[in-house]
């Protein structure tokens, strides 16, 4: 009767630890019990590829429309959904998570049961005695919690929660990876589509042209020699557009690939539209200073290093006495041993003090080795903090020339087409030669080129220097916020 009391104790105290961590389970969003326990998963799991400082998440559709113009948000959107780097940072966070909750159960006591049917036959060879036999079992419960361990525990759980945090910055480092990929690929193939119809516009400007000059030279006006030149510009005019629609076709291909969609997929894309500049581009300590407070990779590394100087405290601890509460019950006998022949209880209740004495400088090397990767972790830091810094620098000149080419291509566009308007009403009157109007064309199809490449460079660099100051985020490139 005492053993079944004691087993009906030991199950009331499993069923009530259960409930109760359940109950914290659900307060926390969290249905099943044996998904998080010790709530060591972070929100942004259920969020979706996305920053964590963002909401809301992206919503992956099933299918994937594109029969309208796509623009930059939408193809970011859909790149998130489809990129398998974004799935391999969501497993190390997972991986990391599940590290802080081994950390946070070294808190919490350890049960364990172990129940032996057993068959016991008892013979006496030497004796007229009968032989015996006995059917039982044997039963034992033991229960283990760590009081005191110099900080070992409390440096563990240090260490998986900077860990963590890394592994959630590394996450943001990666979307906005995959993000800046996505806008360079967007802008590049947005940037061959304008080409494409610059060319195309050119193309018929210069067929005009050569129909033009036809008709002069059938009214005696125009030499054999202006037909033949303008014949060959428009067939020069002809050979660019065929270039520009093969670098239209090699463009979208590697958006496509961005995009993680089918390459036979047709692509429509927004149109190119001219863009506002910005003084905040021209002042690099506010992009240097952002870089330092905000940029994920600076952020991972740093949580990696002070994860690496917690892991010395850790090793240092693994050499200190440790203090354990223990308490075990034992029916019919010990574990792993005969079963008794008289029904018997045992209760034990205790404190074990462990003390380390010598382990053949095992834990000596231990620490070094933590010290060296913590120096190590600290190199890192001081390599990722001066290489991204060193990308700002660049982003922002690069942002900055962007700018300026944009307005000289402006100003160069509107010259150039105020040029052909001029030379063309002078080559209709016969003042103007055919070079000079096919020069003009030239001049201006060369111009259409520069302010469809200055806009897209400075669409591209705009969203690199944010994207290298860690401060790219999906709202910034839907409302093209700088």
């Amino acid at each position: 009767m005492n053993g079944k009391r004691a087993s009906s104790r030991l199950r009331g105290i499993v069923i009530l630890l259960g409930l109760f961590v359940g109950a914290r389970a659900h307060s926390s969003g969290v249905p099943d019990l044996l998904e998080d326990p010790l709530l060591t998963r972070p929100p942004l799991l259920s969020h979706g590829a996305i920053l964590q400082s963002e909401t809301p998440a992206v919503t992956c559709p099933a299918a994937i429309d594109l029969a309208r113009p796509l623009t930059l948000a939408g193809a970011v959107d859909i790149g998130l959904c489809n990129n398998p780097q974004i799935g391999a940072s969501f497993a190390a966070i997972k991986a990391q998570a599940a590290a802080v909750g081994e950390a946070r159960a070294s808190y919490l006591p350890t049960l364990s049961a172990d129940v032996s049917p057993l068959r016991t036959r008892t013979q006496y060879p030497d004796s007229p005695s009968s032989s015996s036999t006995a059917n039982g079992h044997t039963l034992s419960a033991g229960v283990a919690w760590r009081m005191f361990d110099f900080g070992a525990r409390a440096a563990s759980s240090e260490a998986a929660n900077r860990s963590l945090q890394a592994a959630l910055a590394s996450h943001d480092a990666s979307i906005q990876k995959v993000m800046s990929d996505i806008v360079e690929a967007y802008f590049n193939a947005q940037m061959a589509q304008a080409t494409l119809a610059a060319r195309a516009e050119s193309t018929s400007m210069a067929q005009q042209t050569y129909e033009a000059v036809e008709r002069r030279q059938r009214m005696g006006v125009a030499e054999q020699s202006d037909s033949l030149q303008a014949a060959t510009a428009l067939a020069k005019a002809k050979l660019a557009e065929q270039q520009a629609a093969a670098d239209d076709r090699v463009s979208n291909g590697a958006l496509l690939y961005f995009l993680g969609v089918a390459p036979s997929t047709e692509l429509r894309l927004a149109g190119l539209e001219d863009a506002a500049t910005s003084h905040v581009v021209e002042d690099l300590n506010y992009w240097l200073e952002e870089t330092a407070t905000r940029h994920p990779a600076i952020i991972a590394a740093r949580e990696q290093w002070k994860a690496a100087r917690a892991e010395v405290k850790v090793a240092r601890s693994e050499g200190l006495p440790t203090i354990d509460l223990v308490g075990n019950f034992y029916q019919n006998g010990y574990q792993n041993q005969g079963m008794q022949a008289i029904h018997s209880n045992t209760t034990t209740v205790g404190i074990t003090v462990t003390i380390p004495f010598f382990d053949g400088f095992s834990s000596t090397y231990k620490v070094r080795r933590a010290q060296a990767q913590a120096e190590q972790s600290e190199s890192q830091l001081h390599d990722t903090e001066q290489q991204v810094l060193t990308d700002v620098i660049k982003a922002q000149a690069e942002a900055v020339a962007a700018a300026g080419k944009l307005q000289a291509a402006k100003e160069l566009l509107r010259a150039a087409r105020s040029a052909v308007a001029s030379s063309r009403r002078r080559y209709d009157k016969g003042v103007a030669n055919i070079l000079e109007l096919l020069s003009v064309q030239s001049a201006l199809a060369d111009a259409q080129q520069e302010r469809v490449r200055s806009v897209a460079e400075w669409e591209s660099d705009r969203v690199k220097l944010r994207a290298a100051a860690g401060a790219l985020d999906r709202s910034a490139i839907g409302d093209h916020v700088f």
